[in-house]
């Protein structure tokens, strides 16, 4: 999975709309992040910025923007009404897909360390990336604001992390700057078929974590009860990671729960939405759906589209755009206007950002078929394999989906499950390959147009010719090893499933048996080409092996689909 990861820079100018495009267009500058949001505030003469990409290109243009901030804004000149320390006040990293947060604060940490070397910002790390407990509170970071920092600096407990000095005119410019990581927020609002706010906050003090004030005699016109220190007695509430509150929307007439989930891992949208659900039925009041405001991570989706075939007792291994359209449906996500995932979807944004020719696997079957037909050379031999490799897994999936869902079967439900899902991500691997099979001939194509007019430019091309024709001969190799996987998919399902189905599987270990050998093919028609005699035997001698298994897999589960078909 690719790794994503989001940024929300705050910068220190909320007025100057020449300063804040620089500060963006340097942020965006390559092309390699996506641009998500901009939102300056006069009043607080602040701007957030939010864009997201893969890891080392959101820290490089995350460094751009800083740079330009500490060129562009003067923090000694700097007013405004939200609390800051910095041109870049802080700078939080967000885990969004294949990410984990621990691997975020150590980009983070990272971060604050350039900025500190390269660009002389003398850097905090707050939240996840904090190195004490204490600064992982941003407001011990940022005690005192900009103004303090002539005391912080070079000063033990209260110097920053990175960048630490004696006050100076660089640091007085650009003031210091916070870096951290921290979980994506989710802001949600919940429909209710209420006009009530009381009602709907009280449903979000049921379930928020702060909860509830105690009152006295347990009554909500009782008085809140007060520990031995004066501070507020409370009752958690349900949700750990939330905060909520309800109000009413004119536009739509309704009142909603409004709630920021902090942490994903401990609440979910989807527990989010179940436990919002329970506690307004409590109180007669019920969820008619559920309004997501900005954008949502793909990882949300699919945990409550899966959620929620679980409690339905149905397979999960089918295409995940059926797998958000669970998710959309069983939250009503679409109940207040259209909810395009393509659109609501970081993930997908940048898909659709980034696609630039058309792959051949989101062309048409006759497409495919026509361009494999023309006179290019690509998609060949490598590129049909690996489809039909993923043909096979294909058709193990759609024999476990059948016997998960064949009536009689259901206390089998998940057994089936767990075969669909396995075939669904050999699946996808051999969907990649397809694409990637050309793109390893279209390496050797450019191989040919580099220079050779001197012995260097020889020495290149030769070099680059054999790391190119290296390549061409792995991926078919991986190709080879990703189809043979298929065999236990359609095996299990030629055996155990649903034995109107078993032609299907049989059709499924014929293609997986092509897809095997015609992979080989390319394994050695390409290791042909490599110089290195001793890695070419190895990776032919490796296809031969799994070559000579794919054609006794395929003979067995045959012999099994014809004893069902012939009984």
């Amino acid at each position: 999975m690719k790794q994503i990861i989001e940024c929300v820079p705050n910068f220190s100018e909320g007025r100057d709309k020449e300063v804040i495009n620089a500060i963006t267009a340097a942020i965006e500058e390559g092309g390699e992040v996506k641009l998500l949001d901009v939102d300056p505030g006069e009043a607080t003469n602040r701007t957030v910025v939010t864009f997201v990409g893969e890891p080392d290109a959101v820290l490089d243009a995350a460094m751009r923007g800083m740079k330009k901030a500490a060129e562009l804004i003067d923090m000694r000149n700097h007013h405004g009404a939200h609390p800051r320390m910095g041109a870049t006040d802080v700078c939080p990293l967000i885990p969004v897909s294949g990410i984990t947060l621990e691997e975020c604060a150590a980009l983070a940490r990272k971060l604050a360390e350039r900025a500190s070397n390269e660009l002389g910002i003398p850097t905090y790390c707050y939240e996840a990336a904090a190195f004490t407990p204490e600064r992982k509170n941003l407001a011990v970071c940022r005690a005192g604001e900009y103004e303090a920092l002539p005391e912080k600096m070079n000063h033990p407990g209260k110097a920053p992390d990175f960048g630490d000095r004696p006050f100076d005119e660089a640091a007085a410019k650009t003031g210091a700057t916070a870096v951290g990581a921290r979980d994506f927020l989710i802001a949600v609002n919940f429909n209710l078929n209420t006009t009530s706010t009381r009602r709907a906050n009280a449903i979000a003090f049921d379930v928020r974590e702060k909860g509830r004030p105690k009152r006295e005699g347990g009554k909500v016109t009782g008085k809140p009860m007060k520990d031995a220190d004066g501070k507020t007695i409370m009752i958690p509430g349900t949700l750990k990671g939330t905060k909520a509150i309800g109000w009413f929307i004119d536009e739509y007439g309704i009142a909603q729960v409004s709630m920021n989930i902090t942490n994903m891992t401990d609440t979910p949208l989807h527990r989010a939405f179940d436990e919002v659900t329970r506690a307004a039925a409590a109180r007669g009041i019920r969820v008619t759906g559920t309004e997501i405001v900005g954008l949502i991570p793909k990882r949300a989706l699919l945990e409550a589209g899966k959620h929620y075939l679980r409690l339905q007792q149905r397979s999960l291994g089918i295409p995940e755009a059926d797998i958000v359209k669970m998710a959309v449906r069983s939250m009503g996500l679409d109940e207040l206007k259209p909810f395009d995932p393509a659109e609501k979807v970081i993930e997908y944004m940048l898909e659709a950002d980034k696609a630039g020719g058309k792959k051949l696997v989101d062309m048409t079957c006759t497409e495919f078929a026509d361009e494999t037909a023309s006179e290019s050379p690509a998609p060949g031999g490598g590129s049909i394999s690996a489809y039909m490799g993923a043909l096979a897994a294909a058709l193990g999936s759609m024999v476990a989906n059948l016997s998960a869902h064949k009536a009689g079967w259901d206390d089998r439900w998940e057994e089936f499950s767990d075969v669909a899902v396995k075939g669904r991500e050999i699946q996808d691997r051999l969907i990649h390959l397809v694409d990637e099979d050309t793109e390893a001939f279209n390496r050797i194509m450019a191989v040919f147009g580099m220079p050779k007019g001197t012995p260097e430019e020889k020495a290149a091309r030769a070099k680059a010719m054999e790391e190119a024709t290296l390549y061409a001969t792995q991926v078919p190799l991986r190709t080879m090893k990703a189809a043979y996987e298929t065999f236990d998919v359609l095996e299990a399902m030629a055996s155990k499933g649903n034995p109107s189905s078993v032609s299907d599987a049989g059709v499924g270990a014929l293609a997986a048996r092509a897809a095997v050998l015609g992979a080989q093919l390319n394994v050695r028609i390409n290791a042909a080409g490599l110089k290195d005699r001793e890695e070419a035997d190895r990776l032919t001698g490796e296809a031969a092996e799994i070559a000579e298994k794919a054609c006794k897999r395929e003979a067995e589960i045959l012999a099994v689909v014809n004893g069902i078909i012939d009984k």
